[in-house]
Formats: C-alpha cells, sequence, structure tokens
C-alpha cells in the first residue's frame, strides 16, 4: 500500500526533472523570404506589393479577420502594399449607406478608415448590388463598383494582385 504523501513526493520530484515543470522557451523562426530587403522604391512610387481579399460574408468574425490581417499588411508594408477588396454577398452590407443586415459598428468605421487613410479600394459586386436593388446612391461614396465581383477579382490577379481568401 502506498502512502499519500510519499506517493506525492515521488510523482514531484519525476515531474520537476522534466518539461512539464521546466518547459523550453518557444520561439518562432522568421521566415528568411520575408525579412525586410532594401528597395529602391521611393514614397510616392507604385507599391511593389498587390493583394486582394474577398470578403463575402455577413459574419462578424470574418469580417473582423479581415479587417485585422489588412490592418497588418499595412503595418508591414507601410506605402507599399496596394490592397483591395472585392466585396460580394453578404459582405456587400458593409458598404451600403443603410445596410440591411446588421453590420458592427467598428466594421463599419475600419471600412471607411482603410479607404480614406490609407486608400484601400472597396470594391462593390454589380450583379449583388441588383440582387438588393441598390444603386450607386445607396452605395458609401468610396467605394467602387464591378459589374461582376468574380471577374474584378479575376482581372485583379491578372493584374498581379495575390488573391488571400479566409
Amino acid at each position: 500500500m502506498y502512502k499519500p504523501a510519499l506517493f506525492f513526493i515521488l510523482l514531484t520530484a519525476i515531474f520537476s526533472q522534466g518539461t512539464m515543470a521546466n518547459p523550453t522557451p518557444f520561439s518562432l523562426t522568421k521566415m528568411p523570404e520575408l525579412q525586410n530587403e532594401a528597395s529602391d522604391r521611393f514614397p510616392g512610387d507604385p507599391a511593389e506589393h498587390k493583394a486582394v481579399y474577398i470578403f463575402n460574408k455577413a459574419d462578424a468574425d470574418y469580417q473582423l479577420s479581415i479587417l485585422n490581417s489588412i490592418q497588418a499588411m499595412i503595418r508591414k508594408y507601410d506605402d507599399n502594399v496596394e490592397i483591395a477588396v472585392v466585396v460580394i454577398g453578404p459582405g456587400l452590407h458593409t458598404l451600403a449607406k443603410k445596410p440591411k443586415r446588421t453590420v458592427e459598428p467598428s466594421t463599419y468605421e475600419r471600412i471607411a478608415s482603410f479607404a480614406k487613410d490609407y486608400n484601400v479600394r472597396w470594391i462593390a459586386c454589380g450583379n449583388t448590388m441588383n440582387s438588393l436593388h441598390w444603386a450607386d446612391s445607396d452605395m458609401r461614396p468610396f467605394a467602387e463598383y464591378a459589374e461582376v465581383g468574380a471577374a474584378a477579382l479575376m482581372e485583379l490577379q491578372e493584374e498581379g494582385f495575390k488573391l488571400l481568401v479566409w
């Protein structure tokens, strides 16, 4: 029969020797491809990086993830990244002056801020606008639109934009 105190001391001694009690600090190694290289680019020159996001859901967590990614890209590349967001389907309500679906106030504000302060392009899908019976006058002033959102995604990729998808 084991005595409980002795058993506890024995277990404590075993685990204090291993990684459970003294874990090794964990750190990530930066990818060599992501190290900032010197560039001959001057502020105001065309961006060396181009990204296009698809924004096609009404889910607040999904939208927050994309907005946080856009913010991270701007933080990393400053004005050396050109960002476009093609807004299709339920995501389109974020570009409407009077959304028919609930849009988080912070999402609504951040989208306008990215457009105004960082020249992020917000491109509405014309097909979705038509299905909602919305016209240009129903959209926020910074919003652009394409007749077919999927075609805008394709054409931006043909112009060198990299598609980032959730």
